[in-house]
């Protein structure tokens, strides 16, 4: 890989994270102690932490059945069709051993926790539209519980370290598909075999520098590295069938940006150094704007971040991101 090495991390002791907007930012009081921590709540046990949910193909709402009309016992009309519920606003974010996640109306992070189950060092996270959340390691693909942070040990192997879903109908004709870039190589993980297989390339001389998000009915985006200006990092728009380039947006102002998740129009870059960002769009050009993390522990790395494909692809005013 061409991104520095993602090395190890004293998160695990990481005891309380509370991030606002710089219109609305607040003290924090970090400690051991529960009745003074700063953070903005720790999970535990609500259904707040789920995207969507259960596990219908590819919907947001799940249910046990992709029929959205039935017909009454007798005949005499029909049961009107009912929308899925509109995915919870969180966007995810991990440092190598604890899990984090951002409300996106208020920028304000809470810890989930510190990944259980063995695995250690997790260089990215996917989500798709069910909620359904997988991670890596180096030499590793697990399964991963977005309320608990626990790990279920796939398979071994060799992964990346950019991870996202892609809908159904790009690699996959039938289901969404986990996918990654190694470097330049865009590749396609099984996540129930774990074998990866290549599946095209970036073309321009960019490589990737850490992380891809996809949204269903929007656009898919990549951080690189590289490209005729030496960007480092950019935000690009790739295809998710291909893994090629569509557009350059051009620079994020941050360097190592190994986490990028996506909510409304607005992308999220996380990155190595410990800075949280928002990515969006304005007069004609990419705008990123800090989100202040108050109080941050030291060596605060993040190593990667993730988003349901079921996000809003538009802010309600119908901008964000331009894609083609």
């Amino acid at each position: 890989m061409t991104s520095p090495s993602r090395g190890s991390s004293s998160l695990g002791t990481f005891a309380c994270l509370l991030v606002t907007s710089a219109a609305a930012a607040l003290a924090v009081a970090c400690g051991s102690n529960n009745s003074s921590s700063g953070f903005a709540g720790v999970d535990g046990g609500d259904d707040s932490g789920s995207v969507s949910g259960g596990g219908g193909d590819s919907s947001v709402g799940g249910g046990g059945g992709d029929s959205g009309i039935g017909l009454l016992g007798d005949g005499a009309g029909s049961v009107p069709e009912t929308s899925a519920p509109a995915p919870v606003p969180v966007v995810y974010a991990h440092s190598p051993d604890t899990l984090y996640r951002l409300d996106p109306n208020n920028n304000q992070i809470a810890v989930v926790g510190p990944f259980g189950g063995g695995c250690s060092d997790v260089i990215d996270l996917a989500i798709d539209s069910a909620s359904n959340a997988y991670v890596t390691t180096s030499t590793d693909l697990w399964s991963l519980d977005l309320t608990t942070a626990a790990c279920t040990h796939i398979a071994s192997g060799s992964y990346p370290n950019s991870l996202s879903f892609v809908p159904k109908g790009t690699v996959d004709p039938n289901a969404e598909a986990l996918v990654g870039y190694v470097d330049a190589t865009y590749v396609h993980i099984n996540t129930t075999t774990g074998v990866v297989q290549n599946v095209g390339t970036l073309s321009g001389s960019y490589t990737s520098s850490g992380d891809i998000v996809s949204v269903i009915g929007g656009g898919t985006f990549l951080t690189v590295k590289g490209g005729p200006n030496n960007c480092g990092d950019c935000l690009l728009q790739v295809n998710p069938t291909t893994g090629d380039l569509i557009q350059d947006y051009g620079s994020v102002n941050h360097v190592d940006v190994f986490g990028l998740a996506f909510w409304a129009g607005t992308a999220y870059g996380f990155d190595n150094g410990g800075d949280v960002f928002s990515i969006g769009w304005n007069n004609g050009a990419l705008v990123t704007s800090n989100i202040t993390v108050p109080n941050p522990p030291p060596n605060l790395e993040f190593w990667g971040a993730g988003s349901t494909t079921a996000a809003p692809p538009m802010s309600a005013d119908g901008g964000g991101l331009p894609i083609q």
